[in-house]
């Protein structure tokens, strides 16, 4: 496959989201018990995601889902692979925030 080293990158950054996403929601459980929770989900589905939850896993988990069941195909490689990077980096970049705002 000519993208493995791209593939392989983005299970990297795939595990990198996973780390983030256990602290996220390690601070997240800390902050609903204190009463501060109030909202539904994290992302919508203009975002991208399929998934509907109050915490981070669930949306690595949905892309985990898809790098698994990329196609290999070249003519349908390139829009799914715009498709998942476009996600994963919404999801570190909010990952990101919600660290930096949590501090």
């Amino acid at each position: 496959m000519p993208h493995t080293r791209v593939i392989e990158q983005l299970k990297d950054n795939l595990q990198t989201a996973y780390r983030k996403s256990i602290d996220a929601d390690g601070k997240l459980d800390e902050l609903k018990k204190a009463g501060h929770v109030k909202f539904n989900t994290i992302f919508t589905q203009e975002e991208g995601f399929s998934t509907s939850s109050n915490r981070f896993r669930p949306y690595v988990q949905e892309l985990a889902d898809e790098l698994d069941k990329m196609p290999t195909d070249a003519e349908k490689l390139p829009e799914a692979l715009e498709k998942f990077v476009r996600k994963l980096g919404v999801l570190l970049q909010t990952l990101q925030a919600f660290k930096d705002q949590a501090k």
